[in-house]
């Protein structure tokens, strides 16, 4: 299954790529009717990995593509779009933190990527205005640093920074993987919390 969200009203939708044609297709949102376009072509994710040539341009920009948006934050990096392209979510880059923040209390991108000019002892201050989100907020996106300097998974670093997950860039081959896992991990550490807010909102 992948990931994705409408781009109008932001209701995330799981497809079953496996039954989508090997071209593109379109369909309305189920919640607001907006036409949705996904090509099963661009979510093809092993291929992607064994053949990155076949991955689209780095010229999508806010509002094109398709499915969710990853935000890159600091500095961009052709990796870290590829990354992004790997788990079906569309790059969109913002060099400031402080124009991060206003762009995902907007639109909720469930992926934000922090790549700082440096990374600092914790907290990072580069990237506070992002990280400081308040609780309810930062739940809804899933936090990565990328650092030379770190270990990936290191729990503990992500914990000092802020973040979900640590992921130094000679991992970034594995990326796919780790962010599967660790993603897996993480929705399952937070199944109760969820559960719990579902049902005071049918309250």
């Amino acid at each position: 299954m992948i990931k994705i969200v409408c781009t109008s009203c932001q209701k995330p939708l799981s497809l079953d790529e496996t039954k989508l044609p090997m071209k593109e297709v379109s369909f309305p949102c189920p919640a607001c009717k907006t036409k949705l376009t996904v090509d099963r072509r661009n979510l093809e994710m092993g291929a992607a990995a064994a053949a990155p040539q076949q991955v689209a341009p780095e010229t999508q920009e806010e509002g094109e593509g398709f499915g969710a948006k990853a935000l890159i934050v600091g500095n961009d990096h052709p990796a870290l779009r590829q990354a992004a392209k790997l788990i079906g979510c569309m790059p969109l880059h913002m060099a400031a933190a402080a124009q991060a923040r206003e762009f995902f209390v907007q639109e909720y991108p469930p992926v934000v990527m922090l790549n700082p000019a440096q990374v600092t002892a914790p907290p990072l201050e580069s990237m506070q205005p992002i990280v400081s989100l308040t609780p309810a907020d930062r739940r809804k996106a899933f936090f990565i640093l990328f650092a030379e300097n770190l270990r990936t998974l290191d729990g503990n670093a992500a914990f000092l920074y802020g973040v979900n997950l640590v992921v130094a860039f000679k991992d970034l081959a594995a990326f796919q993987q780790i962010y599967r896992e660790a993603m897996a991990y993480h929705e399952r550490l937070y199944a109760p919390l969820t559960a719990a807010a579902k049902a005071l909102a049918t309250q």
